[in-house]
């Protein structure tokens, strides 16, 4: 039972399998948590949706499962801090209520829109020049032609449901969503909106909406909230959202920000370029700098971050911890006849027992993790996964080390782009998510970079951690530079140079495998 003096945050954290939501103390220390999965819904055309209703509920179930154990007084809960998925866009009207599913990060069925707005005379890699400078200049980026960016779902409703855009007052990110059910208000945060590629983003403490960029666009200004920093306070809870949970009327909802700042900040890697990798459904390795830049070629840039005044590089690996998810239900545990009448066991401790049982390198046997196209280090929404190389001595047992190894080999990849744009090597990396539970998954990391890595203590909890040490510094209870102390390190793991030869030479045809490969990988997967 915590003390009276402590003071506690409700951080909630919806990532695609559903919200976490969770007590922090405003040091960082977690309570107890709670988590609720949600459906994500699929389409052959590169749809991907879930329904913001179930967000809500799922939101309001595990937040009030975590507040009945009574382990805190509810006196002492003084905040309510969200991050979530982000690239996200939700359709609501003046009432706040959704007109549609939620249009997530890994959809890209507004890619020919984006095309269209960035056509032109005279192209660089698909971008009219003229365009490409303005948007560089004013974002620090561009739409990338993927279609998995907030712009390109709001240009996909317009063109292809456009009574819906009609009758919508906003277009919001899912974050500014669940704070809209939170505090009745319509707001984004700097960082929540940079991928609608409409913000002057110059002055990192003055960020806003740039006219230019919205006629470019081909959207309507009414149609964006109003902007705030993630640290500003929005508001009270809203009253009915108190009492159904058994808070007080006071508690204050702080502006929050999206998954991969806010995994930045639960991380504890919150100093200029010190880096950290997230392996979760999907992967991403960031840091923050002091400067605004875009590496267009590899879909990098640095955009607004949670922390006032700072960037951070963007990007996003898009199947990472999926890859094992897939290997689990598609392939070894499909539910067909095979697997009738068979209890599912805790296949990923399973997987961990066998994969430090095979010899580094998988007989040679490569994956590629590219189970839904790709975003960074290259934009390609047609690329797929496979596993190479097999022969008559491949095993199963080969075969799933090589799914580990192929993951970290796509991580390498985004790691030479990375150090590239920070002009310097990462050292050390901490690692956080669900993938940093495994200790060999760790030490298989630290090989294939040849970089140290650094294993969070707790990884699952890094995105509401961090949530709640935003809202502590949003309050007073924490300085920034408070931060890195309040987040604790399991274990370190160094490069095994006995795996150096291998690993280098597999990488490298990880790489000639998707250059030998993209244009069967286009023609085979072209959208229709």
């Amino acid at each position: 039972m915590a003390t009276q003096a402590e003071k506690y945050i409700l951080a909630v954290d919806l990532g695609t399998s559903g919200p976490k939501s969770a007590l922090v103390s405003t040091r960082g220390e977690v309570v107890d948590y709670e988590f609720e999965e949600t459906r994500l819904l699929l389409f052959p055309n590169g749809g991907a949706e879930q329904d913001p209703e179930q967000w809500w509920d799922a939101i309001m179930n595990t937040a009030g499962k975590v507040l009945e154990k009574n382990l805190v007084p509810a006196e002492d809960i003084v905040a309510i801090s969200c991050s979530t998925q982000w690239s996200g866009t939700v359709a609501v009207d003046s009432d706040g209520r959704h007109l549609m599913n939620a249009i997530i990060w890994m959809d890209s069925r507004g890619s020919r829109y984006i095309k269209t707005i960035t056509d032109g005379l005279i192209k660089i890699e698909g971008y009219e020049i003229r365009k490409m400078l303005k948007w560089i200049k004013l974002t620090g980026g561009a739409p990338t032609h993927s279609g998995k960016d907030s712009l390109a779902h709001i240009l996909y409703i317009k063109n292809e449901f456009p009574d819906i855009y009609a009758r919508a007052y906003k277009f919001l990110e899912p974050k500014d969503y669940i704070n809209l059910r939170f505090t009745g208000k319509f707001a984004a945060s700097y960082d929540s909106v940079a991928l609608h590629w409409v913000t002057d983003n110059r002055d990192i403490s003055a960020v806003k909406y740039d006219d230019r960029l919205i006629a470019m666009a081909g959207i309507d200004r009414e149609k964006l909230p109003d902007l705030v920093r993630a640290v500003d306070i929005l508001g009270p809870v809203r009253p009915e959202v108190a009492g159904r949970l058994g808070l007080r009327p006071d508690v204050k909802v702080i502006g929050g920000t999206p998954d991969m700042q806010c995994a930045a900040i639960g991380s504890g890697a919150v100093k200029d370029f010190e880096g950290h990798l997230y392996i979760g459904t999907s992967s991403w390795l960031t840091c923050h700098v002091p400067f605004k830049k875009i590496d267009i070629f590899h879909n990098m840039a640095s955009l607004p971050s949670a922390v006032p005044d700072r960037y951070f590089i963007a990007n996003e690996q898009e199947t990472a911890g999926a890859c094992l998810t897939f290997l689990r239900d598609n392939i070894l545990y499909n539910k067909d006849a095979l697997l009738a009448e068979t209890e599912l066991p805790d296949v990923y401790k399973i997987f961990d027992q066998i994969v430090e049982k095979v010899p580094a390198g998988s007989d040679k046997v490569i994956f590629t993790p590219w189970l839904y196209g790709e975003r960074t280090p290259v934009d390609d929404h047609s690329v797929r996964s496979g596993f190479f190389n097999q022969s008559l001595r491949s095993t199963r047992e080969h075969l799933i080390r090589a799914v580990f190894e192929g993951v970290a080999f796509n991580s390498r990849w985004l790691l030479t782009y990375v150090e590239k744009f920070i002009k310097r090597p990462m050292n050390s990396i901490r690692m956080i998510g669900g993938g940093a539970n495994s200790n060999v998954w760790c030490q298989i990391h630290a090989d294939v970079f040849n970089r140290t890595i650094l294993q969070v203590k707790d990884p699952i909890q890094a995105n509401f951690r961090g949530a709640a040490l935003l809202a502590s510094m949003a309050l007073g209870y924490l300085k920034f530079d408070d931060i890195s102390e309040c987040v604790k390190i399991a274990a370190t793991y160094t490069p095994n140079p006995e795996n150096r030869e291998i690993y280098d030479e597999l990488y490298r045809e990880f790489l000639n495998i998707y250059k030998a490969n993209r244009k069967i990988y286009q023609r085979l997967n072209r959208k229709k």
